[in-house]
């Protein structure tokens, strides 16, 4: 069933409006305003899909899209979502991906999607697996056959360093082999697969963005900022975040026994504006026939218990920690070597600093319950 917020237009200019940023105009290129080092053919503002537009990233990447010109569509059914964070100048359709179809036909003229809609968390992922391949994987697959009877030439997908496991080595490489112990990260590695195959047998201009920690928040000079705030919550910093501001009494690490310097799992943040302009520099770098991966992450490892550190440090409240056992598929550490991103997108982290990404978490933290 597909709720449509303000309708979707069938129709949309092709003109580039004052002020928009460029998009390639076919020869697979971007020119300096999307981020790539070469001017194209034609330049003019283009529609969008975003997927789980609603959520943390999907809805950072669609302010975005919108700040640089482009038309954007968001489809979210709300699930995990907030409809408040859904920017108001988008075209909102709540909808299933399953639904995709009924958004994305032919006459719609959509020039790319960009595909945030799942579940995420890992550790439910190992107890509710039927539930993680139904929303990760058969829908994403339900959303690629709209994608490709729409025509729609670019697909970006949010995938995520879950998918490698536990790593030979580190940092880790896009060409380190996959081997997920989540089944989240199955499920995603699923879709990474079925994109490599449509990009070969359908022409598709196909990139997979594969996340390591996204942490922070997007605060814009004016309007309400754009932070985490999953239901429940599972992610460490704003799960630390809470308990410095006395809403919980305390903190639980998963597993004191890994093999690194205290024990604790280690992980890669990036600050979700980076991560979001990283996928504005992938839109314009997609290649008809091809599936690009990219790793983005900062390429600097926090322990769990580094990142306590730091919250008591920013925002000046005590953390009390307990210890809990292991969660059942976390890998003991994750940590990104992004050079392909930084060489092929020209991509450069902004805010690589822990301190910057726990900093801004905070002032969403305060801002939302102020």
């Amino acid at each position: 069933m597909v709720d449509r917020v303000g309708g979707v237009r069938d129709r949309f200019t092709r003109e580039r409006p004052p002020g928009a940023t460029a998009y390639p105009g076919g020869d697979g290129h971007a020119d300096h305003g999307v981020g790539g080092a070469h001017t194209p053919k034609e330049e003019r503002a283009v529609k969008l899909l975003v997927t789980g537009g609603a959520g943390y990233v999907g809805s950072v990447v669609t302010r975005m899209l919108l700040d640089a010109g482009h038309e954007v569509v968001v489809l979210d059914d709300l699930c995990t979502g907030h409809a408040e964070a859904i920017a108001p100048d988008a075209t909102f359709v709540r909808a299933s991906i399953h639904d995709a179809a009924q958004v994305l036909t032919p006459q719609a003229g959509f020039d790319g999607v960009l595909h945030f809609a799942a579940l995420i968390a890992a550790g439910e992922s190992m107890v509710k697996p039927e539930l993680y391949w139904r929303t990760n994987t058969v829908g994403s697959l339900a959303l690629i056959d709209a994608v490709r009877a729409a025509r729609v030439p670019r697909f970006v997908f949010s995938s995520t360093a879950a998918v490698y496991g536990n790593p030979a080595t580190v940092p880790i490489a896009e060409t380190a082999s996959p081997a997920p112990t989540s089944t989240y990260g199955a499920t995603k590695l699923a879709v990474d697969m079925a994109l490599t195959s449509e990009a070969f047998a359908h022409d598709l201009a196909a990139v997979s963005m594969r996340y390591f920690n996204v942490a922070g928040a997007y605060l814009p000079p004016q309007g309400a900022g754009i932070g985490e705030r999953h239901d429940p919550e599972s992610h460490l910093i704003p799960i630390a975040l809470q308990v410095a501001a006395g809403r919980r009494d305390k903190l639980q690490l998963f597993g004191d026994d890994y093999p690194t310097a205290d024990g604790t799992c280690v992980r890669d943040y990036i600050h979700v504006e980076d991560l979001a302009r990283a996928h504005l520099l992938a839109l314009a770098a997609a290649r008809p026939g091809e599936h690009r991966v990219f790793n983005l992450g900062n390429g600097n490892g926090f322990s769990n218990r580094q990142v306590v550190e730091v919250v008591r440090e920013v925002t000046g409240h005590p953390v009390p920690v307990e210890m809990a056992p292991r969660r059942e598929g976390d890998p003991a550490t994750l940590v990104a070597s992004a050079e392909r991103a930084r060489t092929e997108l020209g991509w450069v982290p902004a805010k690589p600093g822990l301190r910057d990404i726990v900093g801004d978490a905070w002032s969403f933290y305060r801002q939302l319950h102020a």
